[in-house]
């Protein structure tokens, strides 16, 4: 009896059970039985109908067990209990996105014990190796790397599921040129994770994951297919025999457990770290047919589906492997894909993650409906361009949500491209008016708000930042396009062949996608020259891999970070960076003699280190301040118990795992065992405790003069300068900047008490007004706050407003030690996120009093051309000079930046001023210089003759004259500069010359006299160099006659 035949579900379930438990099956398999057997039992209560919730199951699957009916794996040897072929028609789909992402988060959480972690944001915490969160692993590379703060709740996570908000655009991951061109190409995706820190291993990962897709997803198991590692001999691996025999305890067919190589099989975090051989669990849309060929064959009908990394080794600088003490399971599945799998669709874009897009973009367009047409079939690009705008506002309002904002380097370089690539699609293909972009992000936000609040949240200023920079992206485009033009006008432009470094131009200083360019350039019959543009464009990725070199700091590695608990070397005590007092008005630090605990040279822990050697020194205690939360590490030295004249100099102080590394080089040899005497430098930790408070109290002031709308986006502390990102719509202006400057100082001159103290982080967090940022924080927690004590805060017992904010840096005990705060610097970065830089103390003081100084030197150089005019072109030029110089000094001297923007506006009004007699008096001396000219001259059909003046700009007026009163006279003067060989050139030709061009006239003038010239086909100008300016004279005249003649 064919048990799915059967109306009864208890009569079915054990009818099926029988039958499967039966001598009829095969004989040679009694493992896989014993398996099928054990899972049919734990199906059966849920057939049965008894506790549901308790392994949240909801109805949804139960009508499937009951509809489907439960049957083997087609052909003999498939023993596995799963749902039969379905059929995935039908335009209604069968499970929601959303209830597919609960369905997964509450099957790990509520039936296999994980602890749900919210996603982070995807700008990357602390890690300057990617420029967006790009995995779901990504916030928990400190538990992979052993450096977590053993403090924090993160130390203690063992198993843990969430979904991870992920952008794959830029970098090593970039999908961004692939989206919009298939199907299934995402910029931003969200990825379904497990994870296992030193809990379960591969046999529970593996059996958890099929169940989840057999069972409670209800895929059909004869549409899956299994990938496992297979070794590789060229790296001494052998093939992940453990995996295999597990997939074929649990009843995979061998036909359809498929062994692969380092490249499919072997995941690696980086180029060292921990690593491992991972398991693929792939997908055959068709079904109904052998598809093992095509896994891991790039087909879109055979797809992966979920990975799961079995971290179990360290790959060391060498390239060699080395067994990890802990090992791990990572697993991720991008949820699109899974959605498109259980919703029947070959396109993710056809799912309900995309569809409600789709259609809005389509009600805002003048294209066709989306057709979900590729390649040739979609000649138009309509299709293309649907994919391209769905999935790109998607990208862009989870990333300005999670304050990545368009800009001009690194993640927000690539959000701006993203933006622009949408625009174009939008306006171009989809004929959407301006601000259609904008107008999808309520439709994302509906989509994606309910698991990440924050997209209701920012709406309003996502909906800004992506109208702002259309609006600039779109005005670039004609700022662009007459600079084509332009250049296609000029006359030593090539035909055919666009200048590579026009191209260049456009792309890094307007924005412009070059392949933009190419499209433009493709309507006029021209091409950019390749091979020049290909190698600017290596010459600007060689500059910027310089500029972002950095050396590497020795910091203990994984395998190092193990042993030392292995060995029970305690974490380092280092509370005494917090062990300062006030005596006398004057902060007193406490001694420290610490004992060396361990040494590593970089790739192993050592017991000595020789001298010369640098190395990372673990003490059992220290007053050193390791860098973290922003503020710079301390400086200072050790000296050696015994040998007080040899200083050990501290470069560089580190936390990884619970250690405190110190980086020194050695200057005599050091043993684990040695006593050492620490040697503070007071001095710049004194200027970090200021800046840190000062830091405090800024951010206090903005969120008072600006609103609470203000978050901070990021801080540094150094002893000379803090520097403070926050989100602000634009600029502040003069008054917002002299407000929050005398918020800062109000509180700094009533020299109020800084409190400290440790609270619960839970605890911690209900405070009101408290400050936080997007980091990991210990448990307990560190709370700073002015005037008043945290405890003083809790539970609301006063409605009086202050800086409070949960802070591991070390911070002044009276906010008067600060003395002053100025702003010296206020921009924005990009849109909607703005830096500034304050110094504090006698740099305070001394930007105070160059802002005097200068605020004198412009009242006295206004005065000076409010008085009477300049009586001569060389006192005026002299004024003018005068004032671009004093606008540098303004520009370039660290002053407070409100009286910087004052004293901006006045230059830029002097300037215009004395920029407007200049003018004047040159036309004047020009008319002059020309008059004389005629007089001596007349009017000839080529002149050439030297003129006295050290002004381009009046030599090219005295041309513009003569020309004017002259129209068909070929002009050309020559001026040499007094006190110098410069010899400058300025001509102008009549209109239609048929014998020669300005442009060529000066160019060739120039270059033959070591210049160079410039300019159109009517008027040009130079400069070049020579002794003789007769011999200048004779020989253009002589080459502008042999045109004539030619």
């Amino acid at each position: 009896m064919n048990p799915a035949s059967i109306s009864d579900p208890k009569l079915r379930l054990r009818t099926a059970t029988s039958r499967w438990s039966s001598t009829s099956l095969p004989t040679t398999d009694r493992r896989r039985r014993k398996g099928l057997l054990v899972r049919l039992r734990l199906l059966q209560p849920l057939v049965l109908g008894d506790s549901l919730a308790r392994v949240g199951l909801g109805s949804v699957h139960m009508s499937r067990l009951l509809f489907w009916g439960l049957r083997p794996l087609g052909g003999p040897t498939g023993l596995l209990p799963t749902a039969p072929g379905r059929s995935f028609g039908g335009s209604v789909p069968e499970l929601p996105a959303a209830q597919v992402r609960s369905t997964f988060l509450d099957f790990f959480r509520q039936k296999h014990g994980h602890l749900l972690v919210p996603s982070s944001p995807v700008r990357p915490r602390g890690d300057p190796s990617l420029l967006f969160v790009n995995a779901g692993m990504n916030q928990f590379k400190p538990i992979f790397l052993g450096t977590v703060d053993p403090r924090s709740p993160m130390a203690s996570y063992r198993r843990v599921v969430n979904s991870q908000k992920c952008v794959r655009a830029g970098g090593k991951h970039n999908d961004l040129d692939d989206v919009g061109r298939d199907t299934y190409h995402h910029t931003f995706f969200e990825m379904l994770g497990t994870w296992s820190f030193g809990d379960y291993f591969k046999e529970e990962a593996c059996r958890m994951a099929w169940s989840l897709l057999t069972e409670h997803y209800g895929i059909p198991a004869d549409r899956l297919y299994v990938s496992y590692f297979g070794g590789d001999a060229a790296s001494r691996l052998q093939s992940d025999e453990e995996t295999r025999h597990i997939w074929l305890d649990m009843g995979i067919p061998p036909s359809r457990l498929l062994p692969f190589g380092l490249k499919e099989n072997f995941w690696e975090m980086g180029d060292s770290g921990p690593c491992g051989p991972c398991t693929e669990i792939h997908y055959d849309h068709v079904g109904g047919r052998d598809a093992a060929r095509l896994v891991n064959a790039d087909s879109p009908d055979v797809v992966e589906i979920w990975n799961l990394v079995f971290m179990q080794y360290n790959r060391e600088a060498d390239l060699s492997l080395r067994r990890l003490p802990q090992f791990s399971v990572d697993t991720g599945m991008g949820l699109e894909r899974l959605v498109s799998v259980l919703q029947g669709k070959r396109s993710t874009y056809d799912t309900d993650l995309f569809t409600p897009l789709l259609h809005a973009v389509h009600q805002r367009s003048r294209a066709a409906p989306y057709g979900g047409r590729t390649g040739s079939e979609d000649q138009d690009r309509v299709d293309l361009a649907y994919r391209v705008v769905a999935d790109h506002i998607r990208t862009l309002s989870v990333c300005i949500a999670d304050g990545v904002h368009p800009g001009m380097s690194g993640a927000e370089l690539v959000l701006r491209r993203i933006l622009r690539r949408a625009v174009r699609f939008c306006v171009e293909v989809l004929q959407a008016p301006q601000g259609t972009l904008a107008s999808l992000v309520p439709t994302v936000a509906h989509l994606l708000g309910d698991v990440y609040p924050e997209l209701h949240k920012e709406a309003d200023r996502i909906v800004d930042v992506i109208n702002e920079n259309e609006a600039q992206f779109l005005w670039s485009l004609q700022q662009g396009s007459r600079l084509i033009q332009r250049t296609l006008t000029r006359k030593d432009y090539k035909h055919g062949v666009f200048p590579a470094s026009v191209a260049w131009s456009l792309h890094r200083d307007l924005g412009f996608p070059l392949d933009l360019v190419d499209l433009m350039l493709e309507d006029r019959g021209v091409q950019v020259d390749r091979q020049e543009l290909d190698r600017i464009i290596a010459e600007n990725h060689k500059v910027l891999s310089e500029q972002s070199g950095v050396e590497l700091s020795v910091m203990l590695d994984v395998l190092s970070l193990a042993e030392l608990q292995r060995l029970g070397v305690p974490h380092t005590d280092d509370s005494l960076k917090y062990a300062y007092r006030l005596e006398k008005d004057r902060y007193e630090f406490p001694a420290c003699r610490a004992t060396v605990l361990a040494l590593y040279d970089g790739q192993t822990l050592v017991s000595e280190v020789p001298e010369g050697r640098r190395c990372g020194v673990v003490l059992d205690l220290t007053c050193f301040y390791s860098e973290q939360g922003g503020q710079s590490h301390d400086r200072g030295y050790f000296t050696r118990h015994g040998l007080q004249d040899v200083v050990f100099p501290v470069e560089a102080v580190l936390r990884a795992g619970g250690y405190v590394v110190h980086q020194v080089t050695t200057a005599d040899s050091l043993k684990t065992g040695d006593q050492v005497h620490l040697h503070l430098d007071q001095v710049h930790r004194m200027s970090c405790m200021v800046k840190h408070t000062a830091t405090h109290l800024l951010n206090f002031a903005l969120k008072k003069v600006l609103g609470s709308s203000v978050q901070q986006r990021g801080s540094h502390v150094s002893a000379d300068r803090l520097r403070f990102d926050f989100t602000v719509k634009g600029s502040l202006s003069i008054s917002q900047l002299q407000q929050v400057e005398r918020c800062v100082s109000d509180v700094v001159t009533a020299n109020q008490i800084v409190h400290s103290q440790e609270l619960p982080l839970q605890r911690a967090k209900s405070i009101r007004g408290l400050r936080t940022v997007d980091e990991v924080y210990p448990d307990p927690v560190r709370v700073v706050s002015v005037d008043l004590a945290a405890s003083e805060l809790l539970d609301h017992q006063t409605d009086r407003e202050t800086s409070v904010e949960l802070c591991c840096g070390t911070h002044l005990l009276r906010t008067g030690d600060i003395e002053d705060l100025v702003i010296v610097s206020e921009r924005q970065m990009v849109k909607g996120i703005s830096r500034v830089v304050a110094v504090t103390g006698r740099e305070a003081a001394g930007a105070r009093e160059a802002g005097q100084v200068l605020l004198q030197d412009v009242d006295s150089l206004a005065a000076r051309l409010a008085g009477s005019a300049p009586s001569s072109l060389d006192s005026a030029q002299q004024l003018s000079k005068e004032v671009g110089v004093l606008s540098d000094a303004v520009d370039n001297t660290p002053i407070p930046q409100w009286q910087r923007r004052e004293l901006q506006a006045r230059l830029k009004a002097l300037q215009r001023s004395s920029n407007t007699t200049v003018r004047k008096l040159e036309t004047r001396e020009a008319a002059v210089r020309a008059q004389a000219l005629l007089e001596k001259n007349g009017r000839k059909e080529l002149l050439v003759d030297a003129v006295e003046t050290d002004s381009l700009s009046v030599v090219m007026k005295t041309v513009n004259q003569l020309s004017s009163v002259t129209p068909l006279s070929h002009v050309m003067l020559l001026a040499h500069q007094q006190h110098s060989e410069k010899v400058l050139c300025a001509c102008q030709v009549p209109k239609d010359s048929p014998w020669i061009t300005a442009s060529d006239w000066a160019v060739a003038v120039c270059r033959h006299l070591g210049g160079s010239a410039g300019g159109s086909a009517l008027v040009a100008k130079g400069t070049c160099s020579s002794t003789d300016i007769n011999e200048a004279l004779r020989w253009a005249e002589q080459f502008a006659r042999q045109k004539t003649q030619q």
